[in-house]
């Protein structure tokens, strides 16, 4: 797949200061990563003791897999980079609200906390809509904390949704142009 424009440029954060700044700016890169191949710029990375263990962003265009979210990919780097598939001692980094699947999952797999940058009211499962991460019946509980970053990783949602409208404007104005000609189309 060829490359997309990508009209963010990567933030390289100071090593002295490993917050959730620190992190989520790793998870914004990833985002970054993910426009460029045409995908929903979501970018997540997991950190186990002060480092990262797990990077990944959303490629369920290019692997055709609707799983394929960023969350997803970063918890089972993280399982197989610790050996083990409970992650207590680890956080999730990531720059939306984790959807319903994302957010079971972090439950199934036991993190011990999340930070995320921009909330989603329609289908965040860490507060947005619901909070899967307070299931009063589940046997696993964790904090999330949202806002991290969050009109930096409101920026570069914006943006690629908005190129992604004013392509698909172009492609019907052309298409319902009668004066144009499809793309397959040979002159005699």
């Amino acid at each position: 797949m060829e490359p997309q424009p990508c009209p963010f440029e990567k933030i390289h954060p100071s090593e002295l200061h490993r917050d959730a700044d620190y992190f989520m700016t790793h998870a914004y890169n990833e985002a970054i990563e993910a426009w460029k191949k045409d995908e929903v710029p979501i970018g997540a990375v997991i950190e186990h003791e002060g480092r990262i263990i797990a990077t990944a962003h959303n490629q369920s265009r290019s692997s055709n897999d609707p799983t394929a979210h960023a969350e997803i990919l970063a918890i089972s780097q993280a399982a197989h980079a610790l050996g083990d598939w409970r992650l207590n001692e680890c956080a999730l980094y990531v720059t939306k609200e984790p959807c319903p699947m994302c957010s079971g999952a972090l439950v199934i797999a036991r993190i011990g906390k999340v930070f995320f940058g921009l909330p989603d009211e329609k289908m965040g499962c860490l507060g947005g809509a619901v909070n899967l991460g307070a299931l009063p019946r589940s046997n696993h509980h964790f904090e999330s904390i949202g806002g991290i970053l969050e009109d930096l990783n409101h920026e570069i949602l914006r943006a690629f949704f908005q190129k992604k409208r004013t392509l698909n404007a172009a492609k019907k104005t052309a298409s319902n142009d009668p004066g144009s000609f499809p793309v397959d189309f040979e002159s005699p």
